[in-house]
């Protein structure tokens, strides 16, 4: 009865609309020692959630933190929440790349070698987080399930030794959840008595890092995979830090590409927005004079995926790709188009440390940085409002 009552309230929240009014312009937590990678709220218990790196923090909408997990192993990213299970599924990298040497530097531990890299989901069930500083290990609190499709086009090398790192995979990070993409909407209900949107099947959407290589063709796109909750969480195992353990499914559901052009470690966060039924990707910008390195690019998820060889690929395999959003697409008015590549998107400076739709065109936005005085890293999570306006992504509720 317990759990029927709880489910009830998650579909309330689900359906409740976001208002401007009910939210505060920004929330700010300070004083951390590492930069912000993600956010999310929790309408249900108007709350927060952020990951700054190696710390998970629940925040009131005042920026008070109220209870965290400080000993986490690895570059905890982007995350997302779900409602309905009340879980938080964020990306959780622990490597022997310079990002990972520098998180064990943070941690005093031991880097790992590249052959115990790994790439997981941290599932972390909210409802049990109590208190500052909660442990891990030995309770149900954080779970893993590896991603071993990641961690196997991370550790690959060419027989002849001169290319590494599949598609320039770094890793994972961008994570969100999100209807299966080609699907129309009356039939994400069909056949499961869905009245409302947490009754439908939704899957967990992750998204690569990609090395900021200028010097090779192959890592132009996003590598974007798809997985069943329910078996994620079946798979999920209980922390033992020092470890890093291989169970997980074997590979992803579907495997999607889309061209943006090189990033700089792909995928930083990763948002399907229920409003305008587009997935959006916030990154850190490329370098490559061909490509018109936007911040912000956007996907719908009413699209028939295509298959074709990747542009500039090791080799001419036939892949599943995905089309960027066009400009004549309902809820875009103009968005940049670069003439050359076709490539649409967005010069916003904000995301790539936190995105978060909320419902009716508002998001929560991480506006990151480092407190000058004390050195500290912060998080402003801003409200903002999805813009109209052409070339314009977003705007600050004020």
């Amino acid at each position: 009865m317990k759990t029927c009552f709880a489910i009830i309230a998650a579909i309330i929240a689900i359906m409740a609309p976001a208002s401007a009014a009910d939210l505060p312009e920004s929330i700010l937590v300070t004083g951390q020692e590492q930069h912000v990678q993600g956010i999310a709220y929790d309408s249900e218990k108007n709350c927060m959630y952020m990951s700054f790196t190696s710390r998970f923090v629940k925040t009131d909408m005042q920026g008070n933190i109220l209870a965290s997990i400080d000993r986490i192993q690895g570059h905890l990213g982007a995350m997302t929440f779900n409602p309905v299970t009340r879980k938080v599924y964020a990306s959780l990298e622990c490597k022997d790349d310079e990002i990972g040497a520098g998180i064990a530097k943070t941690l005093n531990v031991k880097t790992v070698s590249r052959a115990d890299s790994r790439f997981f989901i941290a599932i972390i069930d909210v409802d049990r987080l109590e208190g500052i500083g909660t442990d891990p290990e030995g309770n149900e609190v954080l779970r893993t399930v590896c991603i071993k499709k990641a961690v196997e086009d991370y550790a690959f090398r060419s027989k002849s030794g001169d290319y590494e790192h599949r598609y320039g995979c770094s890793g994972i990070d961008g994570v969100t959840i999100g209807p299966a993409i080609g699907e129309p909407r009356a039939a994400r209900y069909a056949g499961r008595n869905a009245a409302t949107p947490s009754e439908r099947k939704l899957y967990l959407y992750v998204g690569y890092g990609i090395y900021g290589d200028i010097g090779r063709t192959d890592n132009d796109y996003q590598v974007i995979h798809r997985y069943d909750l329910e078996e994620l969480d079946k798979l999920a195992r209980p922390v033992i830090f020092g470890e890093t353990h291989s169970e997980g499914p074997d590979k992803p559901e579907k495997e999607y590409f889309l061209r943006t052009g090189n990033t700089n470690y792909g995928i930083q966060n990763f948002a399907y927005d229920e409003y305008t039924d587009c997935f959006f990707l916030a990154v850190y910008k490329g370098k490559k004079a061909d490509f018109p390195n936007y911040n912000l690019f956007a996907f719908k998820a009413l699209q028939k995926p295509f298959k074709a060889a990747l542009t500039g690929g090791r080799n001419k395999r036939k892949v599943l790709q995905l089309s960027l959003v066009k400009p004549e697409e309902p809820y875009f008015i103009n968005p940049s188009v670069d003439e050359a590549t076709g490539i649409t998107g967005w010069r916003f400076k904000w995301g790539s440390t936190g995105l978060c739709p909320l419902g009716k065109g508002l998001w929560y936005i991480s506006e990151n940085g480092k407190d000058k005085t004390s050195g500290k890293e912060y998080c402003n999570a801003r409200l903002y409002r999805w813009s109209r306006n052409a070339g314009e992504a977003f705007t600050p509720v004020q």
